[in-house]
């Protein structure tokens, strides 16, 4: 009985210590949205957001999370983006934006990518901010 107690409570224990890696990990992962905005200053040599948004060197990127890729009305895309069959999730825009040459060969967007996962989820969180009019909407 002895045992099955010690046992109980190291399994509890581990159980307890993790819980706070894991809402760390949960809370990085959310990101910052202002800091994502100061990240999205060079994204503006290409692209806009937000209301009044207009497709540039780039498409518009208002609710581009659950946009299928190369469909943003009125910007001449790669062949390689419309027909990629991308919808863009968290998953998607991660792998995109760390090499997007990689993710969509031929793509005709000419940058080499966030390394940084913290960067990745500070600008996802400032992104999500915007639905697809360009309204900030609460999260």
């Amino acid at each position: 009985m002895r045992l099955l107690s010690l046992t109980a409570a190291f399994l509890l224990g581990s159980v307890l210590g993790a819980a706070p890696t894991l809402a760390q990990e949960a809370a990085a992962k959310t990101g910052d949205p202002a800091a994502g905005e100061k990240i999205f200053a060079q994204c503006k040599a290409c692209h806009q957001i937000g209301e009044g948004a207009k497709n540039a060197v780039g498409p518009v990127l208002n609710g581009i999370i659950g946009r299928h890729s190369g469909t943003y009305e009125g910007y001449n895309y790669s062949a390689a983006n419309k027909n990629s069959g991308i919808t863009w999730d968290e998953t998607t825009f991660r792998e995109y934006i760390k090499d997007p040459k990689a993710k969509i060969p031929g793509t005709k967007m000419i940058f080499a990518g966030v390394k940084d996962d913290k960067r990745i989820d500070d600008l996802l969180a400032y992104l999500k901010q915007f639905d697809a009019s360009g309204k900030k909407v609460t999260q």
